[in-house]
């Protein structure tokens, strides 16, 4: 795990300041209370404002995240978790990279029920 784990309590935005929410899709594992994430997981992005500079501008916000890189020895439900130093890209809806996530804050306190 490099860094901290990530739940959908992190706090995480797109590169031009939209919220990043993660879905999980497993309960079992947690970091303080919370599901931890994994790289399968549906993670969106609202409130994003990025446009494309034109007359007139385009709108293309980010609308997801895909994750490239997650842990390599931590799984929750068998699918390798998130950390804070996990690799993603934001997505437009276009399915065009826009930028990496930024984690803001993570939970720290891992725990298996």
């Amino acid at each position: 795990m490099a860094g901290f784990t990530l739940t959908p309590l992190a706090s995480l935005t797109c590169p031009h300041g939209g919220k990043v929410v993660i879905t999980p899709t497993q309960t079992v594992a947690q970091a303080d209370r919370a599901p931890m994430a994994t790289k399968d997981d549906a993670t969106t992005v609202t409130g994003c404002p990025f446009q494309i500079p034109g007359t007139p501008p385009i709108p293309s916000p980010c609308v997801k995240v895909i994750w490239t890189v997650p842990d390599t020895k931590v799984k929750a439900g068998g699918i390798f978790t998130l950390s804070q130093g996990s690799v993603g890209l934001c997505m437009s809806a276009n399915g065009l990279p826009q930028g990496a996530p930024i984690v803001a804050s993570t939970q720290a306190v891992v725990k298996s029920l």
